[in-house]
């Protein structure tokens, strides 16, 4: 197995801006500006995840959809990207059929912290939300919510972050990003269903970039999914013998590098291993109420089947 430690240019995380609007402004040149805020997502870095990627792959597929940045990032011809999580997909698949109805479905629940007291309305739509989930409180909550950090309770999926301190963005900017995500989704299929399901269709010459909750970082997060590590590691290995390619990230390194992950992977399943640096953790920044967070640097694993 090969190793060697990639370097992402984070310059800017060293003010520990807590402006989470100013952060996402921080996205990798050429990429589309994120349209959801999500834990793990790997907008400042998809662009050197992509540079390990083949480029005579047959069809992309992406089973842990999550906020897309990857996928936006190496815009396939073909792609098959899904998600078990059936609100996040729902706001995918409205903005493949209808990318009107989602700006409207942003602009409506802004409009109403404009008319009203900002933390208040944010309980509201959360409450709507745990009540009945859906994509279009959830498209609110994610862009609103402390840190975009979107939680839920493991027992019952109960939606839990508070609201954010930053001022969401206005509808006319997101509108705009809606126009630009919208293309990217022309020609792919987007569906609600398991990873396994998504990576049993994948056929010789496809690729598969597979980024699942983290096991020493993300529990809190997709708590109300049951995922077991064991079962993905599983679906590559036969996804390599039919001659897929598979990427994975997973469990690297965190606390400035001091603490390995210690993530089981059998012998011989991955043929490359690097380390991205992802900069400071915003989870623990949402839980250490925006302490400073020099010692809480975190570093992706790469795993490559090829």
């Amino acid at each position: 197995m090969q190793y060697s430690l990639c370097n992402d240019s984070v310059a800017d995380d060293r003010k520990d801006n807590f402006n989470t609007n100013e952060e996402e402004e921080k996205a990798t040149k050429n990429s589309r500006k994120q349209l959801l805020k999500w834990v793990g997502n790997k907008q400042r870095f998809a662009q050197e995840i992509v540079s390990y990627f083949p480029t005579d792959y047959g069809t992309y597929f992406e089973p842990f959809l999550g906020s897309g940045a990857v996928w936006s990032v190496l815009d396939p011809k073909k792609a098959c990207v899904s998600d078990v999580f059936a609100p996040l997909i729902e706001i995918w698949q409205t903005l493949q059929t209808n990318p009107e109805m989602l700006k409207r479905w942003y602009a409506e629940r802004w409009d109403s912290i404009t008319e009203g007291n900002k933390v208040e309305v944010y309980e509201r739509v959360k409450a709507a939300y745990n009540a009945h989930p859906n994509g279009a409180d959830l498209l609110f909550l994610c862009r609103t919510c402390y840190g975009g950090v979107v939680r839920f309770r493991k027992s019952d999926g109960y939606m839990s972050t508070p609201c954010g301190i930053h001022k969401p963005m206005p509808p006319i900017n997101f509108a705009t990003r809606v126009d630009a995500w919208q293309e990217l989704t022309r020609g792919a299929t987007i569906a609600c269903m398991d990873y396994s399901t998504a990576m049993r269709m994948a056929q010789e010459g496809d690729l598969v970039y597979c980024d699942p909750p983290y096991s020493f970082s993300q529990a809190i997060l997709y708590g109300a999914q049951s995922f077991d590590l064991k079962d993905l590691l599983e679906e590559i290995k036969k996804c390599k013998l039919r001659g897929v390619r598979v990427v994975l990230s997973i469990d690297g390194t965190k606390k400035s590098g001091d603490m390995l992950c210690n993530i089981p992977v059998p012998e011989g399943l991955f043929e490359r291993e690097m380390l991205v640096n992802c900069g400071r953790s915003m989870l623990k920044r949402f839980q250490m109420n925006g302490q400073t967070l020099e010692q809480e640097i975190v570093a992706d694993k790469l795993l490559l089947t090829f």
